[in-house]
């Protein structure tokens, strides 16, 4: 998945500031969700080419990014600068860092790599401070799911299911595997890693995403759709 995203980084990258999905809903819905940040320490954990880093960093939160990709933490630092605190490291790894060092993680389209994702949590409810949040997108289970009815496929809702898509992105090609899980899966794997939900969202794209797709809501009155689904936890740990 490194060496995948690595080839595919400059046009990831790109299309992230461009696209309904990314730049569109979940950055939006992402910051909005983070709310005031001035002074807290988040870690960005998968924070790619740096874009919700960048939000938040402009809201006077004390910023580290971590990625498993030195591709994608390339691009981050053209938009963020050299002194922008990234280190590449693997989310399926132990944290470099010490017990206690942020007040939030944001974990953004990132857990879907993981077929198991108790390590990684408990890593993230480790570098958490008491109370601590951990604000986590996903696909919305129930869109992996119709999509893939939709399109031929003959997948069940529940169980955790790989998933491999194809994407060509800047002249270069890339294999990536997703590991779909329904509802549950995801909620009781933040239960067993010491995680409280303070909130559940399906967010509506933001205001401007109407101007820019117009094409997309001429049969979406209510202008949402199914795409992400947002967390907020909050840590345990006492």
């Amino acid at each position: 998945m490194t060496r995948a995203y690595d080839s595919i980084a400059e046009g990831y990258a790109a299309l992230n500031e461009t696209s309904l999905l990314n730049e569109y809903y979940n950055r939006p819905a992402i910051v909005e969700l983070a709310g005031d940040v001035a002074g807290r320490r988040i870690l960005d954990a998968g924070c790619g080419s740096g874009p919700i880093l960048s939000d938040l960093r402009a809201g006077g939160a004390d910023m580290t990014g971590i990625d498993a990709s030195a591709g994608m933490l390339e691009q981050a630092r053209l938009r963020l600068g050299a002194e922008a605190d990234l280190m590449v490291a693997d989310l399926a790894d132990r944290l470099p860092f010490d017990d206690d060092t942020f007040d939030d993680v944001i974990a953004s389209q990132a857990l879907h790599y993981l077929q198991d994702w108790g390590p990684t949590l408990a890593e993230f409810r480790r570098v958490l401070k008491p109370g601590g949040r951990l604000i986590v997108s996903e696909e919305h289970p129930a869109a992996t799911f119709l999509g893939d009815r939709l399109s031929g496929g003959t997948s069940e809702y529940f169980g955790v299911r790989a998933r491999t898509e194809e994407w060509d992105l800047g002249g270069q090609s890339a294999r990536l595997v997703f590991w779909d899980r329904p509802l549950h899966a995801m909620t009781d794997a933040f239960a067993a890693a010491g995680f409280r939900i303070a909130i559940i969202s399906e967010p509506a794209p933001s205001a401007a995403a109407r101007d820019r797709f117009p094409e997309e809501f001429v049969d979406r009155p209510s202008g949402r759709f199914l795409a992400f689904l947002l967390f907020v936890l909050e840590s345990t740990k006492a």
